[in-house]
């Protein structure tokens, strides 16, 4: 009996570990304090509630503290920790912005699983190709990279760190400071592909609040923006990821995973 419940609690694991998708930085607090400490955990999983990220697996390439022209890396404070990664003291007043950046790694499934991970997350060119290919019924082999922001903010004065473009491959601009918002608040973000702004990108804004996640699937315009409405007070995520044929042998795809975290008070 013992080892049946072990195997299906094992099983669980091994499932949420397969669905897991987003990834993110997660602190202890959003706002602080000149001087205060915070704690940030680095985390992936679905619905805004993620497992510790495996340090042990993935690799953290680049860990960089933006603040206005200044950055620092942090790459070398990176602990092997669950339940704190970074331990971190803004000494300066205003918005602050942490970028991570993850070395290459690789995911193989089976077709069904792997289409149906093309549909859930908008990646239709990825599926258009693999029709036309038939590949259809073919499993499917991905490295995957991921890029993550976080926006914390120290004392009362804002700062136009937060629109901070970083290069990554995919990436999220907030169009004003998020820590200007409140309840009721309308909010745009710019989606860049290599730079350029990308248009019909479906993109997930996640709140956390009161131990529920709303999530909101929304397609850029045009111009690369989405627009959206501040409806709770807590943590606030803005995802997307971008896929494209893998230029190194090994694999058939390359996606490219992104977040942009922050709190609203």
């Amino acid at each position: 009996m013992v080892r049946k419940i072990s195997i299906v609690a094992f099983l669980t694991v091994l499932i949420t570990l397969v669905q897991a998708h987003e990834f993110w930085m997660q602190p202890v607090k959003f706002f602080l304090h000149p001087g205060e400490h915070t704690e940030v955990r680095f985390v992936v999983g679905e619905n805004f509630i993620g497992e510790p990220w495996r340090l042990k697996q993935h690799k953290v390439e680049k860990l960089d503290l933006h603040h206005g022209n200044d950055v620092k890396s942090l790459v070398d404070s990176v602990l092997v920790d669950p339940k704190n990664n970074l331990s971190l003291t803004l000494q300066e007043e205003g918005t602050h912005l942490l970028s991570l950046e993850s070395n290459n790694s690789f995911s193989e499934l089976d077709a069904e699983k792997f289409n149906d991970y093309l549909k859930e997350d908008g990646l239709d060119e990825a599926f258009e190709q693999r029709k036309k290919t038939n590949s259809l019924n073919k499993p499917a082999k991905e490295f995957y990279r991921r890029y993550s922001k976080l926006l914390l903010q120290s004392g009362n004065k804002r700062d136009d760190t937060y629109k901070k473009v970083l290069g990554f491959p995919i990436e999220i601009i907030p169009e004003i400071n998020p820590y200007q918002l409140k309840k009721g608040d309308a909010v745009k973000f710019k989606i860049l592909s290599d730079g350029k702004p990308a248009f019909g990108v479906k993109v997930r804004v996640w709140n956390r609040f009161q131990n529920r996640t709303t999530i909101q699937n929304i397609y850029t315009e045009k111009n690369g923006v989405i627009e959206t409405h501040i409806s709770n007070p807590g943590p606030w995520m803005v995802s997307v990821v971008k896929m494209v044929p893998s230029k190194e042998a090994g694999a058939e795809w390359q996606s490219y995973w992104t977040s942009l975290t922050f709190g609203v008070e």
